[in-house]
């Protein structure tokens, strides 16, 4: 049975939302509610609807639904990379070679299109003379008559928004990756519906009148607080919570990195956002036709273009080094190298320029430095991936360095941030050998975090550095992620103040 302080403690708007709700038979959505009543905006149906739901008569259900619809239209101009290329397949008699999709196609367009041919199997590449040749398949023909299933969902998108229970997931997913060509809107829909209690609240009879909330001076003087209703104050009723201010839970966990690190001995040190390729990439023995010195992965800057590199002796030793190995013992990558490419201006893509331009500087051991720096890479964003992020980034420059000693480093910073289980693997990296991926066990899964290794003479031989450089890069947000047990990368930067207010401070 209803407590007769509930009803008692009932508001005018409450009382109001009840009646609205009885009328549309004890369940509506805020926008119903407004064209059959006479409330005139949501916030007069949701702030009393709050109130209800805390008192139990009444529940507040809110689904959220994402639709997809075409971004960049320009994108879609003659078709998809892939389609374009095979009606040049096809007018050039079913086989073409790979490098002359580029005399009919942007160069860009050109290399994703053999990819996707690839991949929905239209095309097969095969060996020829030293070449390679695109040819067309049996299912290649078939598509030249009809689309292929993402393109059907590309002219669904065109006509309307597409939610995604209404799509193929693994079609949005590769759709998603075409950077800037579809577009994500998260749509949410409310329902208010009457508990048992706010039906029987509405059986007991609920009567509109006008009552006062708040003694005032006037009434008092007045005296017409005699001729007054006045509402219930519920002691019991739910309270608006209090929340100190604190800082921001990403500034307070950079914070605590940057303790352990400098409990670790350790000094930090930062370096400009925009830099060379040269420091970002040459140097760090990253060849000049590695895939991510592309468009497509890396942020270019058009004022200006170029940085002038103004050490010109370091600059021939690092291209003597990347054609034959330099005094290394190395072979190098061979071929060519530039010195217009080397110079290009961007934006960083790791911090590790930031260490390597301090070896640059104090080439002897002992070192122990650390960076907590942004990055900036052309990533599509989703729910792991971001084009600006952070990165944990550090150095130790010992004349005793060793393997093992950098495995200890990095199980020791983990272990002070709470993960007690740490593993590595093998891994690659252009400019560390050996090479290995950090991964911490959490919730009952390995999860990796960074990259590290030991850096190869060809980075540190230009400097003149003797001793092992201990190196490694590791990521920030995803330890974010993992320590507030989130899903979504993009949730740590979505300016949602209820979040941030629940956020503990340790």
């Amino acid at each position: 049975m209803i407590p007769s302080k509930v009803l008692e403690g009932l508001s005018h708007n409450e009382k109001r939302l009840l009646l609205a709700l009885g009328e549309e038979g004890g369940r509506a959505s805020p926008e119903d509610l407004l064209s059959v009543s006479d409330f005139q905006l949501e916030v007069e149906v949701m702030n009393p609807a709050s109130w209800l739901q805390s008192k139990g008569l009444l529940t507040i259900e809110e689904e959220r639904e994402r639709f997809y619809s075409i971004g960049d239209e320009s994108m879609l101009e003659g078709g998809l990379p892939e389609r374009r290329a095979l009606f040049h397949l096809d007018s050039s008699g079913g086989e073409v070679s790979m490098s002359s999709l580029s005399e009919v196609l942007p160069v860009d367009d050109a290399k994703a299109s053999i990819g996707w041919l690839k991949r929905k199997g239209l095309a097969d590449i095969v060996p020829s003379d030293g070449d390679k040749l695109l040819r067309i398949t049996e299912k290649g023909r078939r598509h030249l008559s009809e689309p292929t299933p993402d393109e059907i969902l590309i002219s669904r998108m065109q006509m309307a928004p597409v939610s995604e229970n209404e799509a193929d997931k693994g079609l949005l997913k590769d759709l998603l990756g075409r950077k800037g060509l579809v577009r994500e809107d998260l749509r949410s829909s409310r329902s208010l519906a009457l508990t048992d209690l706010g039906l029987e609240a509405l059986e007991s009879g609920i009567e509109l009148k006008e009552e006062v909330v708040q003694l005032t001076p006037e009434l008092i003087q007045s005296g017409r607080w005699k001729d007054k209703d006045f509402r219930r104050y519920d002691v019991n009723t739910f309270a608006p919570a209090v929340y100190p201010a604190k800082r921001h839970p990403l500034t307070r966990l950079g914070d605590r990195i940057r303790s352990i690190f400098l409990q670790m001995g350790f000094a930090e040190i930062e370096e400009e956002y925009v830099q060379s390729a040269f420091w970002n990439m040459d140097v760090l023995f990253t060849p000049q036709d590695h895939p991510a010195r592309e468009l497509h992965d890396t942020f270019y800057l058009q004022d200006p273009p170029s940085v002038e590199l103004e050490d010109k002796e370091l600059v021939e030793k690092v291209k003597r080094i990347h054609i034959d190995g330099g005094d290394t013992g190395s072979t190098g990558w061979g071929g060519e190298w530039s010195e217009d490419v080397a110079s290009k201006a961007m934006l960083r893509t790791h911090t590790t320029v930031n260490t390597i331009r301090h070896l640059a500087r104090n080439p002897g051991a002992p070192t122990k430095v650390f960076s907590l720096g942004r990055l900036h890479r052309n990533e599509a964003i989703d729910s792991t991936h971001l084009p600006e992020f952070t990165q944990i980034e550090g150095i130790v420059v010992d004349e005793n360095g060793s393997f093992d000693m950098l495995v200890s480093i990095l199980r020791e910073f983990y272990k002070r941030m709470g993960f007690e289980e740490m593993r590595i693997r093998p891994a690659y990296f252009p400019y560390t050998e050996p090479s290995l991926e950090v991964e911490v066990f959490f919730n009952g899964k390995w999860l990796e975090l960074g990259g590290a290794g030991i850096f190869r003479p060809e980075v540190v031989a230009p400097f003149g550095v003797e001793h092992p450089v201990l190196a490694w890069g590791l990521g920030f947000e995803r330890l974010a992620m993992l320590t507030w047990d989130m899903k979504d990368i993009r949730d740590l930067y979505v300016s949602d103040i209820d979040m941030l207010r629940r956020n503990t401070i340790f």
